[in-house]
């Protein structure tokens, strides 16, 4: 295998108890013509005994000492080495649907494109699945994440061509962290912004990884899906999966999708789209009610008059803007002004669901 199509990094640290559903699913792609650079930043488990078990000539073990914060220095000896003519990148922690890098390689057809990443899936220890809508597409989100403002992208669903090396550079080994977000936005950004992909259909199941707590577990509107997953009958069933006790998400997973991958793939997909479809239509129903209720409402109290007169200013500026932004804007509103806890945030709730 002298230059296949992809060469996928995969660094770890001391994950021996997850790492091989991450390789199985690396495996199981259904696009074949890859190696897998398995990255040891300087393990002291038995890091090395799960991977030798692996006895597939595609698999290419860097056994490395410990190198500074996350380990990126580590990262660019491996990818000095590549072969492949597009970079994929892994977590020890995650796992690809069977497709990924096939969809993913379908975004290289296109000459213009350096970089590419298929829409974000968040699974929550529980095994509440989440699907993110960060879409660079959109001029706001876009600005955000140049600027190392707001990252939705776990690296798990990303790849590049790697050429990229060449000419904007390999892993910054002095970060102490998001080594993945800077690479990806200098590629971005040298390519003038019109050089990356945004692909819709989930292909990669993101775990939280083990240093991150509730508070810093992702994107903001995780906490919003949450909610949304304690609601009677209204997340699709195939969203709401179910952990087995003694045993890590991901082996539950990666169990249940070696029981018919396809099937599987196809089911998780329909039930993304239908709750997309649903929480769009609920916010909706919700800016509705915001309209009938507020902008005709006065209060005597002076403070609290100002706060809805705030509120219909900004309702007014969400009308003008983009169905697009309208999501991250109506949140950001609802927080600043009416959080939760708070009298006014009390009040906001009586006054959405009608009591």
């Amino acid at each position: 295998m002298s230059k296949p199509q992809f060469s996928i990094l995969l660094p770890t640290h001391n994950r021996a108890g997850v790492l091989p559903f991450a390789i199985r699913s690396v495996l199981a792609q259904s696009v074949e013509d890859f190696e897998l650079l398995i990255v040891g930043d300087g393990c002291t488990d038995n890091t090395a005994d799960v991977i030798t078990s692996f006895k597939d000539p595609r698999i290419r073990w860097f056994d490395l000492p410990k190198a500074a914060y996350f380990g990126y220095a580590n990262r660019n000896i491996a990818l000095r080495q590549a072969k492949g003519a597009l970079i994929a990148f892994m977590a020890h922690d995650d796992l690809w649907l069977p497709d990924h890098l096939e969809i993913l390689a379908d975004a290289f057809k296109d000459k213009k494109t350096e970089i590419a990443y298929s829409r974000p899936v968040w699974v929550a220890p529980d095994g509440a699945i989440v699907p993110g809508t960060f879409d660079l597409r959109e001029n706001t989100t876009l600005e955000a994440f140049l600027n190392r403002k707001r990252n939705g992208i776990p690296a798990g669903c990303v790849a590049h061509r790697r050429t990229c090396f060449s000419k904007y550079g390999y892993w910054n080994k002095n970060l102490s962290k998001c080594g993945d977000w800077d690479l990806w936005s200098r590629i971005i950004e040298g390519g003038g912004r019109k050089n990356f992909a945004y692909l819709d259909i989930p292909t990669c199941l993101h775990f939280r990884a083990i240093w991150r707590t509730e508070a810093n577990a992702g994107p903001p509107e995780l906490k919003i899906w949450k909610e949304i997953h304690n609601l009677k009958n209204f997340i699709p069933s195939p969203l709401k999966f179910k952990v087995p006790e003694n045993i890590t998400e991901q082996e539950a997973f990666s169990n249940a999708i070696s029981t018919n991958p396809g099937k599987w793939t196809q089911e998780l997909r329909s039930a993304i789209k239908l709750a997309l479809s649903l929480h769009v239509s609920e916010q909706d129903e919700i800016f509705i009610r915001l309209q009938e209720r507020f902008k005709p409402f006065v209060f005597k109290s002076g403070p609290l008059n100002k706060i809805v007169q705030q509120l219909a200013r900004e309702l007014e500026e969400i009308e003008k803007s983009f169905s697009v932004k309208f999501s991250n804007r109506l949140r950001g509103v609802k927080n600043r002004i009416f959080h939760p806890g708070t009298v006014r945030g009390k009040i906001w709730l009586r006054l959405v669901k009608g009591r």
